[in-house]
């Protein structure tokens, strides 16, 4: 099965903000250094994108599958924050790798794995109603997370600013796409395909700026830092296949919890790090890292399972 083209355009993307300066020179204008101050309006116009790709039932159907879609939530923001957490104890990471990874197992699950579910065979409702879910929740259970998660080390966290900051450019685009798309279907419907390529596009963007921003530390990058970024997301596939178990759903609700869990929305994570800890541009790059990781083994994965057909049984009310 052929990679998504998300996957292509993040490696092409970032490779070009990685070689840059070498392929063009050092005194050369840089665009990705450039867009830095509006990384957020990126962050808004992708999620404006995807509320306007949200089905119209789709709000709905998190209120009919409400245990299910609140226990597979649950399970995604206990499991890798614990897991980040733990990665990077483990690892004995310096500071800003730990704030970086545990960035990393905060944030909501990331907008491909709804793409990554259609491709496996997966319940792709089920999939956008836990992303729809983990995004709303994200101004209080992130800052609360790692306000929680980073307690033992020495940062200064601001978590009100990270609660305004998801609140205006993350759930208030996202609520005001989803309902200019229910308002006028037909430009919905006309207008999906240019919707998902900026919400795409954007995100990839972003990657690549912290590509750019850490071009010297990307160049010899830290083995460990890489083998617990792997670890968490392994073992977040797992938690995610356990939670679905636990919840007794059926397989392809349970692909699309592992899915969830295990691809985090790094390039949330990306910019949330650049914007809190302008001071420490190391920060991010767990995020950048992790988003390359999980997009090669979540797309492995659900590679394998699209051979795999699956019948699904009746959703719980």
């Amino acid at each position: 099965m052929r990679p998504p083209p998300v996957l292509i355009g993040l490696l092409l993307l970032s490779g070009l903000a990685l070689a840059w300066p070498r392929a063009f020179g050092s005194s050369a204008f840089d665009p990705f250094l450039a867009s830095t101050g509006g990384l957020w309006g990126l962050i808004a116009l992708a999620m404006f994108a995807i509320g306007w790709r949200l089905p119209r039932d789709e709000v709905a159907q998190v209120a009919r599958r409400w245990p299910a879609v609140l226990g597979g939530t649950a399970v995604q923001y206990a499991a890798m924050p614990a897991l980040a957490y733990l990665a990077a104890r483990l690892s004995r990471l310096d500071a800003d790798a730990t704030v970086g990874l545990i960035l990393v197992g905060c944030v909501p699950g990331a907008m491909a794995s709804n793409v990554l579910t259609l491709m496996a065979r997966g319940n792709v409702s089920y999939s956008v109603s836990l992303t729809t879910l983990a995004t709303v929740a994200s101004p209080v259970v992130v800052p609360l997370t790692l306000r929680v998660a980073l307690g033992g080390i020495s940062v200064d966290f601001p978590a009100a600013d990270a609660m305004r900051q998801l609140s205006l450019f993350v759930v208030l685009p996202v609520g005001l796409g989803h309902a200019l798309g229910r308002a006028r279907p037909g430009w919905a419907r006309a207008a999906g395909p240019v919707a998902e390529a900026a919400a795409n596009l954007a995100i990839l963007w972003i990657i690549a700026v912290v590509v750019a921003a850490n071009r010297d530390r990307l160049a010899v990058p830290d083995a460990r830092l890489i083998a617990a970024l792997l670890a968490v997301n392994l073992l977040g596939y797992l938690a995610g296949d356990l939670g679905g178990r636990a919840l007794c759903v059926d397989r392809p609700m349970r692909r699309a919890l592992t899915l969830e869990v295990g691809m985090q929305n790094a390039g949330l994570g990306t910019t949330i790090a650049l914007s809190l800890f302008p001071d420490r541009p190391a920060v991010a790059i767990p995020c950048a890292l992790y988003t390359f990781g999980c997009m090669l083994t979540g797309t492995a994965l659900a590679s394998w399972w699209g051979r795999d057909p699956v019948e699904a049984r009746p959703a719980p009310p």
